[in-house]
């Protein structure tokens, strides 16, 4: 893909996802330019032409001048979902933070046009067939209900004139992840365990399918329009954790653990860690996430866009596993 004499406004590319496009965006040809807070750690792009703006997307002056000239602004800062976070700091920065990004952009000028990272999880849980763009909403927690608030303002501002393309990637891992970290910490340490025997389906995409899906909405996407990315098909939590265990060659997990047991437990987990002031290792959240099916469809990015993933779970796994241990994660 050839980005040559575009310049192109990043939100959240201290993170994972917004890193990644950045970086992409970078090594061909754009002009990047990328939000940071202060202090934040942008080492990972070390190297690269990119133009650092010091601001934060939960503070609307910060903003002010740093989109001047840009062809696209890619919003991919948010917070993800975490237990024991309060419902009003998802809204703050999920919410709020990208009614500025859009309030902004609308003042650029009429050239810029607007990428909304979202997350197909504003659907909720799915049956065994894969959801598609036009499901009505179905949110089953805070986060979620932030991304549906959030998706709502980008598609509100697309009515209003605002050229705005919404994608949803979905579960996604990969190299300089660290949120899929810790599930892929539990299975080498012999502490995953399934719910519900793992039948349940979950729809992981590797990160370089992420980043050329959103590349092909910023050539061939239609405003106002909303595309899912996933990884090829979706697989049980039981195929997940055996593939992750195959990676670190360790023994596949074995424990099976009833829901209402795994709520329980993740109760009495959730009051000891707002006792000490910690993140549980399993909240009510998470039991929900293995005990659901999550399958998306990415036919709609494939028909207009021509997205198709590449990689498999195994492969994706496999390059995710060797990351980790290079970096000393594992």
């Amino acid at each position: 893909m050839n980005f040559n004499g575009m310049r192109v406004f990043v939100t959240g590319a201290t993170g994972f996802v917004g890193g990644a496009l950045a970086g992409a965006l970078s090594r061909n040809g754009a002009d990047v330019h990328a939000l940071a807070r202060p202090r934040a750690d942008h080492s990972a792009l070390d190297g690269m032409p990119i133009t650092w703006h010091e601001g934060d997307v939960t503070v609307p002056k910060s903003l002010n001048g740093a989109l001047t000239n840009a062809t696209w602004i890619i919003h991919a800062a948010g917070r993800l979902g975490q237990a024991g976070v309060p419902e009003d700091v998802y809204r703050s920065i999920n919410v709020d933070g990208a009614r500025n990004v859009l309030a902004a952009a609308l003042r650029a000028g009429s050239k810029v046009r607007v990428l909304h990272v979202s997350t197909p999880g504003v659907l909720g849980r799915t049956t065994q067939e894969p959801a598609t763009e036009d499901l009505p909403y179905a949110p089953t927690n805070p986060y979620e209900r932030s991304k549906v608030a959030a998706e709502k303002l980008a598609l509100k501002f697309a009515a209003r004139g605002l050229p705005v393309i919404v994608a949803r990637p979905g579960f996604i891992y990969g190299p300089g992840d660290h949120h899929v970290l810790k599930l892929v910490q539990a299975v080498r340490r012999g502490q995953f365990f399934y719910i519900g025997g793992g039948q349940h389906l979950c729809h992981p995409t590797f990160i370089s399918d992420v980043v050329d899906g959103i590349l092909l909405c910023l050539q061939r996407g239609r405003v106002g329009e909303v595309y899912q990315f996933t990884g090829p098909r979706p697989v049980t939590f039981r195929e997940l954790g055996e593939t992750i265990a195959a990676a670190l060659g360790v023994p596949p997990p074995w424990l099976n653990v009833p829901g209402w047991s795994a709520v329980l437990g993740a109760m009495g987990l959730e009051a000891l860690a707002r006792l000490i002031r910690q993140t549980p290792p399993l909240s009510r959240t998470g039991v929900d996430f293995f005990s659901a099916d999550r399958v998306f469809s990415w036919q709609k990015a494939h028909d207009e866009l021509g997205y198709t993933p590449k990689y498999d779970l195994s492969t994706g796994v496999e390059c995710t596993v060797e990351w980790y241990c290079q970096h000393g994660y594992l």
